[in-house]
């Protein structure tokens, strides 16, 4: 298929600025959804080897090296619901979580929401992806066990290029409060 016959779907491509290697700081709590202030951080390098689908695809897996252990995440675009599905799977467990879904907004922020459990009880998930630019994001989870009246934000990452200076928010890891 030549790029004369492609059909551009708005919303396709939108994760297209992942493509790359990243390093990544964490921020992450102790203890989910039980009142707890303290944050562990923790390094991380995240690959995206490209995408699929003409941009409505996108694979990458974050190593952890000082946890032992790695992630990944696939994303898949549905144009007919104009909306992506985001799948965690870690390699402790081995087990694709449910998805989250959702959209990016005309400000460049993208929120998605799923149902989950944590501990053995239902939740509402919701991962935010901000401040994208050539070379830093930010992404954040927040779980509410309140059907999404609350929310508790409970893991960041800044993502910063590797290769690229160390600037904007994933320069230097904000206090969180």
């Amino acid at each position: 298929m030549n790029s004369d016959s492609v059909i551009e779907k708005p919303g396709s491509g939108d994760f297209d600025f992942l493509v790359g290697t990243w390093e990544v700081a964490n921020r992450r709590l102790v203890t989910r959804l039980a009142g707890c202030t303290e944050w562990e951080e923790f390094p991380g390098r995240a690959v995206c080897t490209g995408t699929l689908f003409d941009g409505a695809a996108n694979l990458d897996e974050i190593t952890f090296p000082t946890l032992g252990t790695t992630g990944l995440t696939l994303r898949l675009f549905d144009p007919a619901h104009m909306e992506w599905s985001l799948y965690w799977a870690s390699s402790r467990t081995g087990l694709l979580q449910p998805p989250v879904r959702g959209r990016f907004g005309g400000d460049g922020r993208g929120v998605f929401h799923g149902d989950d459990t944590h501990d053995g009880v239902p939740i509402r998930c919701r991962f935010v992806w901000s401040d994208i630019t050539a070379d830093s994001a930010y992404w954040e989870q927040a779980f509410s066990a309140d059907g999404g009246e609350s929310w508790e934000t409970n893991w960041t990452m800044y993502f910063h290029r590797s290769g690229a200076p160390a600037q904007g928010p994933g320069a230097v890891l904000p206090p969180v409060g």
